[in-house]
């Protein structure tokens, strides 16, 4: 009788053990801040094996590094939160940075040399972005074709279309001689601040307050939780999923003007290898693969952690293939917490 007593003792105590760890674990993966927990730890973790991580000079290139990728990331928050994907952003990237540069550049360009040059290359990068995120939407919505066959085609016509139009307009494989005020936009600062970070903290306070405070946001969260029943409630779905397309092409737009700024140079290659970063930058945030969750500080989490990942393999000399790797490996470890954390929340 004793024997079995304390059996039954020790049993009830690994059960007791195994709630409380499960609990524990629980509670983590369901943490709005799991992202900033894991970039803490790994930062902590590496500094001892590449002390240079934490330089003033790392810091300063991981800021430069993340505010455009945050910006093109905010917008694709938009398209998961409505439970869609929009994988043409790299190339909106592209194709913006080509057409908008050949409207500035001193060597013959449209209005090179004029006053108007720089806000009329502005408004031509923001012009492309937004009607080609407006057609995709557009596909999508009222032609019932899949976003990641959509965003997918025009991939690879835009990426295809950059390279036969820099071909026209430059001798070279690229549109440089831009103008000084435009590439400041990229490279200055105002009041000590990078302009690059204005810019950020602009497209990301206008996105925040979007998402959590306006009538358009609690239809986008509608839609991702369960499309049927917001048409039904009066969701204009069609419409609201269209100008989702319409922010991560305009978003796309504004990250191109900054790497064009940054780099002085129109190219259609720009961004060429940043989707893996864009997607699981969103994803490993928080925001939710099968829509319904996400939130503009969650992608400012994802993308610092990538870049944080991305710094340290650089420094540790690792080849492109394995910086490619690893992201890969961020994308289904982004994707398992995301199942992960559905089942708990089913599960209740």
């Amino acid at each position: 009788m004793l024997r079995t007593a304390g059996a039954s003792g020790n049993a009830a105590t690994r059960t007791a053990g195994g709630v409380r760890t499960r609990g524990w674990l629980e509670r983590l993966i369901l943490s709005e801040y799991l992202v900033f927990y894991l970039t803490t730890a790994y930062f902590l973790a590496v500094w001892p094996i590449v002390p240079e991580i934490a330089t003033a000079s790392s810091l300063s290139n991981m800021l430069t590094d993340m505010l455009p990728l945050l910006v093109v990331a905010i917008g694709q928050t938009f398209v998961l939160i409505v439970a869609g994907i929009d994988l043409s952003v790299t190339s909106i990237i592209a194709f913006a940075s080509v057409v908008g540069a050949s409207v500035m550049t001193a060597d013959g360009g449209y209005l090179g040399g004029s006053p108007l040059a720089v806000p009329a290359g502005i408004l031509t990068f923001l012009l492309i972005g937004g009607l080609i995120g407006w057609f995709n939407g557009f596909c999508c919505t009222r032609l019932g074709m899949p976003p990641i066959i959509v965003t997918l085609t025009g991939l690879m016509f835009l990426s295809g279309t950059a390279i036969w139009y820099t071909t026209g307009h430059s001798e070279t494989s690229s549109i440089a001689g831009l103008p000084k005020a435009f590439v400041l936009i990229g490279q200055g600062s105002a009041y000590g601040v990078p302009n690059a970070l204005w810019v950020a903290l602009a497209v990301g306070i206008s996105a925040h307050l979007l998402l959590g405070h306006t009538v358009f946001g609690r239809w986008l969260y509608a839609i991702g939780i369960n499309r049927k029943a917001a048409e039904i409630s009066g969701v204009p779905v069609g419409t609201a999923i269209l100008w989702t397309f319409v922010i991560s092409g305009v978003c796309a737009a504004i990250a191109s003007i900054l790497f064009t700024g940054r780099l002085e140079t129109g190219t259609p290659v720009l961004g060429q290898r940043i989707l893996l970063d864009i997607i699981a930058a969103v994803v490993i945030g928080g925001t939710s693969l099968a829509g319904g969750k996400g939130k503009i500080v969650w992608t400012v989490g994802g993308v610092l952690f990538l870049v944080v990942i991305d710094t340290s393999l650089k420094l540790l000399g690792m080849s492109l293939f394995v910086v490619f790797a690893v992201k890969g490996g961020v994308i289904l470890f982004a994707a398992i917490i995301d199942a992960m954390r559905q089942r708990i929340i089913m599960r209740g």
